[in-house]
């Protein structure tokens, strides 16, 4: 059996999902045409890994449909001087492509099988700036801060105040809120003297589990 042009269906996923419906950065359109989404997911699933969908990782975790994915980097406006936290490593997929968008990236898995798979994946892929950790997201990841971006790829309950916290005057926070089942996306921007919040489209993200995220059931 032969191996799909891989090439040619991220192309068209750029065309038909991305650029169609709305993601415009053309920064963020050259990253996802250039990290190939099919070495992020197990072998059984990499024929379908440019399909309008997300896809299990394991550890009943998944990765994000492509337009989600790219829809939340493209709020969250990231630039090549940036310095971006993302909560959720999952695969390492989101991490590469912002990796190809900012300075540097710390990205936080609370999973150990999908933290060690993603780092060695990162690393054998040649992706540089990027430094994974294992923890709780929900908490951030306080020596590393202050953050141009923090992107959230769970959905929380509502935006854990430690992020809130670790995010730069100026800077850009976008995460899943909602309940267990149902959340809508929201853009947090930090002013001087405050924050101002922006809701966007629904979506469905796996819980945020730790400390200031939802409890394990």
């Amino acid at each position: 059996m032969h191996e799909p042009d891989y090439d040619s269906l991220r192309k068209i996923m750029v065309e038909e999902q991305l650029r169609k419906r709305g993601i415009t950065d053309p920064g963020v359109l050259a990253a996802f045409l250039s990290v190939p989404r099919h070495l992020f997911v197990d072998a059984d699933w990499k024929t379908q890994a440019y399909e309008d969908r997300p896809l299990p990782i394991g550890a009943e975790q998944t990765i994000s449909q492509p337009y989600m994915a790219a829809l939340m980097t493209q709020w969250l406006c990231p630039s090549p001087e940036h310095r971006l936290l993302e909560i959720g490593t999952g695969s390492g997929y989101q991490a590469a492509v912002l990796s190809l968008l900012a300075h540097t990236v710390f990205t936080v898995e609370r999973i150990d099988v999908l933290y060690h798979n993603a780092s060695k994946r990162l690393t054998e892929l040649g992706y540089r700036g990027i430094t994974p950790l294992l923890g709780d997201g929900s908490t951030g990841h306080e020596s590393g801060a202050l953050y141009d971006g923090i992107l959230v790829t769970a959905g929380a309950p509502e935006i854990p105040e430690a992020l809130l916290a670790q995010l730069k005057e100026g800077g850009m926070l976008v995460a899943p809120v909602g309940d267990r089942q149902h959340q809508r996306l929201i853009r947090i921007r930090r002013h001087r003297n405050g924050f101002h919040r922006e809701e966007g489209t629904p979506c469905r993200f796996v819980p945020l589990l730790g400390a200031q995220g939802w409890q394990q059931p």
